[in-house]
């Protein structure tokens, strides 16, 4: 039985009997969050009961979904096309094969560099281990996925920062030779995150830019910059390296300059790349500006003023909305029943509190849904200030303004290249009733 029949189970076991009291009928959904579902349920006495769905099922089940969740997109193999599977096994058959051979090569470089064979073996494994700290760096990295999907411009000054600080750590390392392995290390394992940071923001940022379907153009031309100048950047590395960083004076001086101009110069790149989907800020800017001034905001309008650094600020004229907190965390069984007769069928559940609003999102609910709620909790933000009517008559009252002007909002949106099919809110908590 997989785990949409087991969610059906349940739900046809939890229909009340039409002759019960409502008080008496429990409240319950399900949540799933970083790859668990679970059952929640409020009891009519206010106990909430929490039920893992899949702990029944063997270890080698667990163990087996454990390797996907983590190897694997998620969602496989629904969400990948028909010979994802083929390639991804070739695909780590040819790392295998290459990183045996590295370690041939090196052997026989630092052989051919005139070490003896004794001290050599031993030179070999210290720095076989000093690699090996990037590739644990880069499996750390692959759990965060969702967030970079969410959050690729933050994640790709991320990235370049670590790589400094790793590039950091090896220019200082000739100050404490006794704990070269140790620097050597902590550097590498720096720079593992960075490469799988970098790699995984690059293929949004770029289809930020394919304005014709031409994504493999610019992917190739991108990476043919890229080879031009780091070659270049080479040639001036070597020349540094013979003059002005000779001495470790002039490392400590260049490399710190250098490091400021790398950070900068990307910073400038990300505020330049107009992306298109929907996370939880650009949302709150969108809804923000339609509300203020009735206009709709671009990607490119948006770009600058995003903030790369702390996105996950709250936005006054947004309605302060905070997603991705668990269901059960944020809304009370005595309200909840009363929030689900407000909203429907919709897929999302708010609640308004002092300091922010809280939106609860389905499990499929898309980045129109998100919008949806959003536009609620503007308006009803707006209203709570002219107004100052009771919580429940002001949601009411917004939720009715939002169907009455959602169609052309969307229509105006998607108009102006955002993509409307998702919502990118990285590892947020969602729910199923």
């Amino acid at each position: 039985m997989n785990l949409l029949e087991k969610i059906n189970l349940l739900k046809k076991k939890k229909e009340p009997d039409k002759t019960m009291a409502m008080e008496d009928i429990p409240v319950d959904w399900f949540e799933t969050s970083n790859s668990i579902t679970r059952h929640y349920q409020f009891k009519p006495d206010g106990y909430l009961s929490v039920k893992v769905l899949d702990d029944s099922r063997p270890v080698y089940h667990r163990a087996v979904e454990s390797f996907l969740n983590k190897f694997f997109p998620s969602g496989y193999p629904y969400s990948v096309n028909e010979g994802y599977l083929r390639y991804t096994q070739f695909r780590a058959l040819q790392h295998l094969t290459s990183a045996a051979l590295s370690v041939l090569s090196t052997q026989s470089l630092l052989f051919a560099a005139g070490l003896r064979p004794t001290p050599a073996q031993a030179t070999v494994v210290s720095w076989i281990l000093k690699d090996g700290m990037q590739h644990v760096g880069k499996l750390i990295c692959s759990n965060l996925g969702a967030r970079m999907d969410s959050e690729p411009k933050r994640w790709r000054i991320v990235a370049d920062v670590l790589y400094d600080v790793g590039s950091g750590l090896e220019v200082l390392s000739p100050l404490c030779p006794g704990l070269f392995l140790e620097m050597a290390g902590l550097g590498n394992f720096a720079k593992g995150i960075a490469v799988v940071a970098a790699r995984a923001t690059r293929l949004p940022i770029y289809s930020s830019f394919a304005k014709e379907g031409n994504l493999s153009d610019l992917f190739a031309k991108g990476e043919a910059i890229s080879t031009l100048f780091n070659v270049v950047g080479i040639g001036a590395g070597i020349q540094m390296a013979a003059t002005v960083c000779s001495s470790m004076q002039g490392k400590l001086v260049v490399g710190p300059l250098l490091s400021i101009v790398h950070v900068y110069c990307v910073v400038e790149e990300m505020h330049a790349v107009p992306v298109n989907t929907l996370n939880p800020q650009r949302t709150a800017m969108i809804v923000a500006d339609f509300v203020k001034t009735g206009r709709i905001s671009s990607p490119a309008d948006l770009r600058y003023r995003e903030d790369l650094i702390f996105p996950g600020r709250l936005i006054e004229d947004a309605g302060n909305v905070k997603v991705g907190r668990a269901l059960h965390k944020v809304i009370k069984p005595s309200k909840l029943e009363e929030l689900k007769e407000i909203f429907g069928e919709e897929k999302f559940v708010l609640n308004r509190g002092n300091k922010w609003t809280d939106m609860a999102l389905e499990h499929n609910a898309t980045g129109e849904d998100a919008l949806r709620g959003w536009l609620v909790a503007a308006f009803a933000a707006t209203m709570d200030k002219s107004f100052h009517d009771p919580s429940t008559t002001v949601l009411v009252d917004a939720y009715e303004k939002m169907n009455s002007v959602f169609t052309p909002f969307v229509t105006e949106l998607q108009s102006k290249g955002w993509h409307t099919d998702r919502f990118l809110d990285g590892t947020g908590s969602r729910f199923a009733w």
